[in-house]
């Protein structure tokens, strides 16, 4: 069957529209009356469409966070967004809205120590050197710091009706700081449960949302309150910064209705556009192992590294890059975005009745670490190992093994958010859909089973032996019978990685036909590499110098280096988003003297 590709326009048809009137459309923008406007600071008198102080590019968490944070700083904003208002789901939106918010009274000192030991680790006996930039780190560590514990505090700052509901500390116990830290995560929501509905949609009361649609919804109350200094322009991607011949970013050239527009940024531009999971380029250049056959992703499909390709152009540096949060998925191979594959979290990975074995069919892991926290978000480093000796990617594709049982239990991937829940990838709660649309291979024995994966299943190459995998099921069914996996060390206890919720539900058989085979691939929620910034969130060029006027907060410039615990990146769409608001809000005006 043909893959479809989809498109910004039409990939949410039937999301509905979404919630709430909080900002004005780009059809509501006006950009125009500000031709006799000029540039400044060059020897070119350019037009402008349209002014603000600070420009934000980009309407997900860190972009939401960043408007708010100058306005409230006396700033007038535009935040531009290239989606349709009835289509805008962002990666936050679609997240499972966790968050970070240590204890106001915690250690701070301890904190920040806690803080390095995953934005970088140069401070773990076992590091030779960190991951961050060592003329940054510091700066970074302590604004986070200063910030990151009074995130509750901010976000029911924009509306009381939003609850949090505390799930656990430190994710790294060992790390320095620790233990006194008081490091805290919370789910979102406006109800009494962490889990949202099945299949919610953007424009669903309120009331009724949690996880990352809530978390967005309380962002969107704080848009919304904050008319009077913050015009939204949907459908006006940015496209290029304009700068002076000072080398300042004085505005940006978005696109509206097919033509370009100038907007003018008086004071600086905020770039907040998310990763590079949909650009075909720089997942080449810079994912690990096979970067379009081999990886998916589960957000957004927006994020195409608008804002690193507009930062590049301008000068920046990078950062890591590669850096993904990421475990082994499923990847839909029938829809698509630029020619990526979209696809789902599968967090039946890992539970009772569930094994994962490579293309070979050996396993290869313990399959408990790409579902739990933290190992989750670094279990993608087993499905890009390269053999050495053989020269290729043994574990890409995997493939998780089910039964009947397990497949009419509970659906294999979650259904309350990402993209089965918001409709881009169409999934049933029986699992139906995917049997009939071919993306579970089923057969009625084991040796069928590995026999269709051979066979049919394009990216195995031939390369699942049938006897392989039948002793591979049988050492599973003596895990069954005594409790213990003598290979990988694998226990019976299952955490929930929305709720934090442990169970013990021990071995599940794997031997009611038919059986089922669903291959996984690298992906996660986004990419976390790309521009470097400091503390401050202005973004630095490749002599180690800020870009003047340019400023960046979200996956697009990551703190989380090294490490990452659940619910980070949403964590600093509050912190640098906040950081990065403020201070380009206090820049003195550069056509100030004109």
């Amino acid at each position: 069957m043909g893959a479809s590709s989809v498109s910004r326009r039409d990939f949410l048809r039937k999301a509905g529209l979404a919630a709430a009137g909080a900002a004005v459309g780009a059809s509501a923008l006006g950009l125009t009356g500000c031709a006799d406007q000029a540039a400044g600071g060059g020897t070119d008198q350019e037009a402008w469409d349209k002014e603000a102080d600070v420009v934000v590019v980009g309407f997900g968490g860190a972009g939401a966070c960043a408007a708010i944070a100058a306005a409230d700083a006396g700033a007038s904003v535009i935040l531009l967004e290239k989606n349709a208002e009835a289509e805008h789901l962002s990666n936050t939106l679609m997240s499972g809205g966790i968050f970070h918010s240590p204890d106001k009274d915690g250690d701070k000192e301890a904190l920040k120590e806690y803080l390095r030991g995953m934005f970088s680790g140069e401070n773990l006996p076992t590091k030779n050197e960190g991951e961050q930039s060592p003329l940054f780190v510091d700066g970074i560590v302590e604004k986070f710091a200063e910030y990151e514990p009074l995130n509750v505090e901010f976000m029911q700052s924009l509306d009381p009706d939003f609850k949090v509901i505390e799930r656990g500390g430190a994710a790294f116990p060992d790390f320095p700081g620790a233990e006194k830290a008081g490091y805290k995560s919370y789910n979102s929501t406006y109800g009494k449960s962490a889990t949202g509905p099945k299949f919610p949609t953007i424009d669903m009361p309120k009331e009724d949302t949690a996880a990352g649609l809530a978390f967005f919804n309380c962002l969107k109350t704080g848009i919304a309150d904050r008319t009077d200094k913050i015009e939204v322009a949907y459908e006006t991607p940015g496209q290029k910064l304009i700068q002076n011949d000072a080398g300042e970013v004085i505005g940006v050239v978005a696109q509206q209705g097919g033509a370009d527009v100038r907007i003018k940024a008086k004071k600086g531009v905020i770039l907040t556009t998310g990763g590079y999971e949909y650009n075909e380029e720089m997942r080449r250049a810079f994912l690990e192992g096979e970067g379009m056959t081999g990886w998916a992703f589960y957000g957004t499909l927006s994020n195409e590294g608008d804002g690193i390709r507009m930062g590049c152009e301008a000068g920046a540096q990078l950062a890591k890059v590669g850096k993904a949060a990421s475990r082994l998925i499923w990847s839909c191979p029938d829809v698509t975005k630029n020619d990526c594959n979209v696809g789902s979290i599968t967090d039946s990975v890992g539970g009772a009745g569930t094994i994962v074995v490579n293309s070979e069919g050996r396993r290869f892991m313990n399959e408990t670490l790409i579902t739990k926290d933290p190992s989750r978000y670094f279990s993608y480093k087993n499905a890009v190992h390269m053999d050495i000796e053989k020269l290729e990617f043994p574990n890409n594709p995997s493939y998780m093994i089910i039964d009947e049982t397990k497949r009419t239990s509970a659906p294999l991937v979650n259904i309350t958010l990402s993209t089965c829940g918001f409709g881009i990838i169409p999934w049933d709660e029986d699992n139906q859909t995917a049997i009939d649309k071919g993306w579970l291979i089923k057969a009625d024995t084991i040796e069928e089973l590995a026999e269709k994966i051979r066979d049919t299943h394009e990216l195995n190459r031939g390369r699942m032996d049938p006897a392989v995998l039948a002793a591979t099921m049988e050492q599973y069914q003596h895990m069954v019978d005594t409790g213990v996996d003598e290979e990988f060390g694998r226990t019976s206890k299952s955490k929930d990685p929305l709720t934090g919720e442990e169970t013990d539900k021990g071995f599940q058989p794997i031997n009611t036909p038919p059986f089922y085979a669903m291959p996984l691939v690298a992906g996660g929620p986004n990419t976390k590499g790309g521009l470097q910034a400091d503390g401050e969130r202005r973004v630095i060029d490749w002599r180690n110098e800020p870009i003047p006027r340019l400023y960046s907060a979200g996956e697009m410039s990551s703190c989380f280096k090294f490490v990452y615990q659940g619910g980070g990146n949403v964590t600093e769409c509050i912190v640098c988003g906040r950081i990065a608001g403020e201070n380009a809000a206090a820049e003195t005006a550069w056509d100030a003297a004109k």
